[in-house]
């Protein structure tokens, strides 16, 4: 091989060098540069994350949306409900209390089978045995007609001794009595009833009292109102 040869190759050579030494220093500024926006795009401002997407905004509706229709519905299961029981309430008190106006009425049968009763001596019935075989039918019929009574509810009430209660009892006279506390029912002048445990009439009585603190007037008022009967 010639010197001119020689030369030319070393030339080719330094300049093949020179080459690749260019494309490393170009792919070392293409590698910078891709790690130079990649850690720009990391320490840019982030997205505001406190703003929801447009799926989270529809899923909180539609949770919303849930809720209100749950409580819907709870309330109007409720509403059904107690529209059911006082329907049923409703119709129990119809049947139990349907008979009322002629309870009422049929309370005066008993009232004078009982003042027939109370008026026939124990000495004329001792005396006659006809008075007393009569005695002893009306005592039967008003047994069977108070048992009726019973049987539907209709239960007499006659308060001899106990305490005076307005919702039950209407108070007639009142007087003196220092053995008995104020208030005791001392005589019964009629006796009330009731139906299915809902007054039907009340019972009409004397009571005591130990002083004069108690008027008249505070003691006739009308059954469901109150008075002081402490002593």
């Amino acid at each position: 091989m010639s010197h001119e040869e020689d030369n030319s190759a070393q030339r080719t050579q330094a300049e093949q060098d020179a080459q690749n030494e260019f494309r490393t220093d170009d792919n070392e500024d293409l590698e910078y540069d891709s790690f130079s926006a990649d850690l720009d795009s990391e320490t840019a401002a982030p997205p505001a994350n406190n703003q929801p997407s447009e799926d989270q905004v529809r899923i909180t509706l539609l949770e919303t949306e849930l809720e209100r229709t749950k409580d819907l519905m709870m309330r109007t299961v409720a509403e059904a409900e107690n529209g059911r029981k006082r329907a049923l309430k409703e119709r129990e008190d119809a049947s139990k209390f349907a008979i009322s106006g002629f309870a009422r009425d049929i309370l005066s049968v008993a009232d004078n089978l009982r003042r027939a009763l109370d008026a026939i001596p124990a000495e004329l019935q001792a005396q006659h045995p006809q008075v007393k075989n009569l005695t002893d039918g009306i005592d039967a019929t008003e047994r069977e007609l108070l048992r009726c009574f019973e049987k539907n509810g209709i239960k007499k009430t006659e308060p001899l001794d106990e305490r005076f209660d307005p919702n039950f009892h209407e108070v007639m006279f009142e007087t003196p009595m220092p053995d008995k506390t104020r208030g005791t029912i001392i005589q019964v002048i009629e006796p009330g009833y009731t139906l299915n445990g809902r007054l039907l009439r009340p019972a009409r009585v004397g009571i005591a009292k130990n002083d004069g603190s108690v008027s008249k007037e505070q003691t006739s008022q009308e059954p469901g109102q109150t008075i002081n009967t402490e002593v």
